[in-house]
């Protein structure tokens, strides 16, 4: 009966391990197809994340930029009502022209015919 034991156990086995995948594999084809489906998916929600942080990042800048353009736009137009005042105007053409109001006596009107 030693014998037998050591005949069992002296004899090589020599499993193919790629052949044993391949057989399992074609043997649970439905299982194999649902792992390959779960994995896509897992990939395409991690990929899909990644480009919603991405559209997040890009939108952020560009709110950031609006906010910056919006506020050099209210200076420039704080800017232009300070330079289009009349009295600013009219300050600016006695000091540099020396022009001045015509008094009434100096005003002189023109009739067309």
């Amino acid at each position: 009966m030693s014998q037998r034991r050591q005949d069992r156990g002296a004899t090589p086995t020599n499993f193919s391990l790629v052949l044993i995948l391949v057989s399992d594999l074609t043997r649970n084809k439905l299982r194999v197809l649902l792992y390959l489906m779960v994995v896509t998916s897992a990939v395409t929600v991690v990929l899909a994340s990644h480009l919603n942080r991405q559209q997040n990042i890009a939108m952020e800048k560009l709110m950031q930029q609006k906010d910056d353009l919006d506020v050099e736009w209210r200076n420039l137009v704080l800017e232009q009502r300070a330079l289009t005042e009349h009295n600013r105007i009219e300050n600016e053409v006695e000091k540099k022209l020396d022009m001045y109001r015509p008094t009434a006596d100096q005003e002189v009107v023109v009739k067309l015919k």
